[in-house]
């Protein structure tokens, strides 16, 4: 009777510590993929006030330089697919980051385009709504930076935890994918060539 006991407890404290221990361990990954979300909405924060202050400078150019208006158009062409790439941060796979990030550089692209016609326009540049548009666009492209870089940083962490030891096995039971990173633009590694 006393051994069936002693058998009784040992089966109930394993029985336990296996429990405890798939908790901690899915509780872990529950805590990874929900910071991993929570930084991807604060990327496309920063994206969604990109695209806020884009109509803006769009109109202000364009009391200035009206027949820049192809530039224009691909600026708002650009806005409108960037907006409209949208990624849903619990089925982020590398393909919909790349077409989001792919988009997201269109517009980057544009607005670059968009400034190098401003130069032609002395009276726009000196035009001081035009150069506070113009900071809060700089600073919202370094938020951005630093925002992929913080969701970069979530994600490693993140596929770090569900790739280690015994974590792998629940990661597959449990449905928890590995998370997608931003990539460098293509090019990027490549120094401009500056000439004078």
């Amino acid at each position: 009777m006393k051994k069936s006991w002693i058998i009784l407890i040992v089966v109930v404290i394993l029985i336990f510590v296996g429990y405890s221990s798939v908790k901690g361990i899915y509780n872990t990954m529950v805590t990874g993929s929900e910071a991993v979300d929570a930084q991807w909405a604060q990327v496309e924060n920063v994206y969604q006030r990109r695209a806020d202050l884009i109509p803006n400078l769009v109109a202000t150019v364009k009391g200035y330089a009206e027949h820049e208006k192809e530039t224009l158009e691909a600026v708002i062409t650009a806005r409108s697919k960037a907006t409209s790439t949208t990624i849903d941060a619990g089925n982020m796979n590398p393909a919909a980051l790349q077409q989001f990030q792919q988009a997201q550089d269109g517009l980057s692209s544009a607005l670059s385009r968009l400034m190098v016609v401003v130069e032609r326009y002395p009276d726009l540049k000196a035009n001081q709504g035009f150069l506070d548009l113009q900071a809060q666009l700089e600073g919202t492209e370094n938020r951005i930076t630093v925002e992929r870089m913080r969701f970069n940083d979530q994600a490693r962490a993140y596929n770090t935890n569900i790739k280690q030891f015994p974590n792998n096995l629940f990661a597959g039971m449990f449905n928890f994918d590995e998370k997608a990173y931003f990539q460098a633009v293509a090019g990027a590694e490549t120094a401009p060539k500056v000439e004078f």
